[in-house]
């Protein structure tokens, strides 16, 4: 996916709500999700953000996982994350930060 294919909720965008789900996805052989296998393995806290971030796994593709050569199915748990632009970064998002953006001891 060129961009990828999470929709904030509005009315949770508005409020400047924020969060990580954690999802449980299927990729076929021929890199496509199948829905079916989609869950919610952590969640955010907000309905509608895991709500969201499991539509928005239907859309998502990839290039097929390979063993000996061979296009293969995978199972993977995939992070998605919530972040309004005007919002207070959350606990651990210093990792999500380019390495110039970390200060220096």
């Amino acid at each position: 996916n060129h961009e990828l294919p999470f929709r904030y909720p509005p009315a949770l965008y508005a409020r400047k709500v924020q969060g990580n789900v954690t999802l449980h996805i299927h990729i076929d052989s021929i890199g496509v999700v199948w829905p079916e296998s989609t869950s919610v393995v952590e969640s955010s806290g907000y309905p509608g953000l895991d709500s969201s971030a499991v539509a928005g796994s239907r859309e998502l593709r990839f290039e097929p996982a390979k063993t000996k050569g061979k296009p293969v199915g995978v199972s993977l748990k995939l992070p998605v994350y919530f972040r309004h632009p005007k919002g207070k970064p959350l606990a651990g998002d210093t990792i999500l930060l380019p390495p110039r953006s970390i200060p220096a001891p």
